[in-house]
């Protein structure tokens, strides 16, 4: 599959449209990057799609760098921010998570450590453009 395209946010209701549209092209094995500055709405967006399949209460993996979620799928919800090196990655078997065919998985910050992402990606680069404004770029590798 090869997704490429563009949509603008206004508001909060507006990403959550967005990340709903986008919630259905989702499929069990899939690996998603989310790139943009602290504060662009990384953890939002994935809040509202994980909505879209039963799922709150869901956290930013900052600090346990990787939250699991069950609902009518399976997630996983990486934040790559806090870590230090790739070997912290492998360490907790990175590879094994984004091998999971039954599920699917969110990395935040993923492009601080390009070298352990899968070849087979979608990546969302989000760029602000004022307090509420951000452009959703989406962009999949086969």
């Amino acid at each position: 599959m090869s997704i490429h395209y563009s949509r603008k946010s206004n508001s909060e209701a507006d990403t959550k449209d967005i990340a709903i549209e986008f919630s259905k092209l989702l499929n069990d094995g899939m690996v998603i990057l989310l790139n943009g500055d602290l504060g662009a709405g990384k953890t939002f967006f994935v809040k509202r799609i994980l909505e879209q399949f039963d799922i709150q209460n869901v956290n930013s993996p900052t600090f346990s760098i990787v939250n699991e979620y069950a609902g009518k799928k399976k997630f996983y919800h990486f934040d790559f921010y806090r870590i230090n090196n790739s070997v912290e990655l492998i360490d907790i078997g990175i590879e094994d998570y984004f091998n999971d065919e039954d599920a699917i998985s969110f990395v935040e910050w993923a492009d601080l450590f390009p070298a352990v992402l899968p070849v087979k990606k979608i990546e969302i680069k989000i760029s602000v453009l004022d307090d509420q404004s951000r452009i959703f770029d989406f962009n999949g590798y086969d």
